[in-house]
């Protein structure tokens, strides 16, 4: 058996180069001028993310061997799929600001980035404590079941800007304009100004630090090596922002997520907190949380069938 190669420095700084070459080219060559972002054209970067994640899943399988090749991917549909709640609050967030469809996607670059760096800093914090204070980790895995419950009981999807501390504070310190341009930053009477824009994604980052602190602690269930668990939220968020322009146009059709969701999210505290004496195979882990997610979608698209079939037989009538 060939000795599993250790990873190091290079390899974190060459993930995160390659990472940034990729977004370079997607900001600075395919989108250097803001465009609304086509629906196919999304289906495609979607894929093409999809497919390089499957591509560096085989590197970590020829690196680190095929079952932590299984923890990347099973981190990387948990993250994936939790990601897909975020999607439809960014929706609601450009809706209520009123943002253009040809500057969505530049929010969203620049939100990734941000992503980039909170998750890396949360990782870091988040496997330094596990190692040192072990009981971090059940704590973890009961604040999952709870947040699981949370969101299987309690229907609260309003959006209240107005609520958002780090947008509030904005407003505070720096004027704000409505200019229209694209631009983060203007000149107001020969002071800077935040546009509406800035204000969109300090929202976009702050909701995204919500919902990792649900998600990275799930991943962390899968696997404690903090380079799988960022990769597979990095991963998870570049091809948030392609499936976003997928799916933004069809919240009605997923009625079940966030119940598929819910359950994911028991199920992953519930591995947490009864890993000292049951450790629920990795082999299993994957096709089970793809099962819930897969079953929870159909569902919803059979519900909105159904009732799109019902209101035609009531026209006809």
């Amino acid at each position: 058996m060939l000795a599993l190669t250790q990873i190091n420095v290079w390899h974190w700084a060459g993930f995160i180069v390659i990472i940034l070459v990729l977004l370079g080219l997607d900001l600075g060559v395919f989108h250097r001028f803001a465009r609304v972002v086509r629906v196919k054209e999304a289906v495609l970067w979607t894929v093409i993310w999809f497919i390089l994640a499957l591509l560096f899943a085989r590197v970590v399988a020829a690196l680190r061997g095929e079952e932590e090749a299984l923890e990347f991917l099973t981190g990387y549909v948990i993250e994936f799929s939790l990601s897909m709640d975020n999607v439809f609050v960014m929706a609601l967030i450009f809706a209520y600001f009123n943002i253009a469809g040809k500057d969505q996607h530049r929010v969203l670059y620049w939100g990734i980035l941000g992503a980039l760096i909170m998750r890396g800093a949360m990782i870091g914090v988040g496997a330094a404590l596990i190692q040192t204070v072990h009981w971090i980790y059940y704590l973890l895995g009961g604040f999952l079941v709870f947040t699981g419950i949370k969101w299987a009981i309690v229907n609260d999807d309003e959006l209240r800007p107005e609520r958002n501390l780090v947008v509030r504070f904005a407003r505070k310190i720096f004027p704000v304009s409505n200019d229209t341009s694209g631009k983060f930053i203007t000149r107001v009477n020969g002071r800077f100004a935040l546009t509406t824009l800035a204000l969109v994604l300090l929202m976009v980052e702050t909701t995204d630090l919500l919902f990792a602190v649900d998600s990275v602690p799930a991943v962390f269930a899968v696997t404690q090596q903090p380079f799988i668990v960022f990769t597979s939220n990095i991963f998870a968020i570049l091809g948030l922002r392609s499936l976003y322009f997928v799916l933004a146009g069809a919240i009605k059709y997923f009625r079940f997520l966030k119940a598929g969701l819910a359950m994911v999210l028991i199920l992953i505290g519930t591995k947490m907190l009864t890993a000292t004496w049951y450790k629920f195979p990795i082999a299993i882990s994957l096709p089970t949380v793809t099962g819930i997610i897969g079953i929870s979608i159909l569902a919803s698209m059979i519900a909105a069938w159904r009732e799109k079939r019902g209101k035609k037989t009531e026209a006809v009538e």
